[in-house]
């Protein structure tokens, strides 16, 4: 396994992550009766900060259709945790009009390179295009100078 499993932290996120789906209106238990289920999701809030009692409460009562989805967010945010430790493995996003995003996956494709590798190719690009521009009018200036 790559990333440390931390009891605790783990369990806070599964909380946060059934209280979640249930204000959004999904049923995190597996009883179909309305009541019975509130009961079960009540009991769920009350033990916030008890992780012992959460994992039980999962154990007994969580939606046979919420077992593998539970599963997979706390593993990507486990990911995102440990990755965010280091600055090189920490993500970012930007948000990208479509046609732009599909402007350069075309373009990066065609380079053979990733997203960010495209980006900062590009970024490099200019950046030699503006000192290049920049030597170019220091030596018409010096050249002007030697023809007065």
């Amino acid at each position: 396994m790559k990333y440390q499993k931390l009891e605790n932290q783990e369990t806070q996120w599964k909380w946060l992550y059934l209280t979640k789906k249930h204000r959004d209106g999904e049923n995190i238990t597996r009883y179909q009766e309305k009541s019975l289920a509130e009961d079960k999701v009540i009991a769920l809030i009350a033990c916030k900060n008890q992780p012992e009692q959460i994992e039980a409460w999962i154990a007994d009562h969580l939606s046979e259709h919420l077992v593998i989805k539970l599963d997979q967010a706390i593993r990507a945010r486990r990911k995102r945790f440990f990755n965010a430790e280091k600055q090189h493995t920490k993500k970012k996003s930007i948000d990208l009009e479509y046609v732009v995003w599909q402007r350069l996956s075309k373009y990066s494709r065609k380079m053979g390179m990733t997203l960010s590798q495209t980006i900062m190719y590009m970024i490099d690009e200019r950046e030699n295009k503006a000192q290049y521009e920049k030597k170019m009018s220091v030596m018409k200036a010096s050249l002007k100078d030697l023809l007065k």
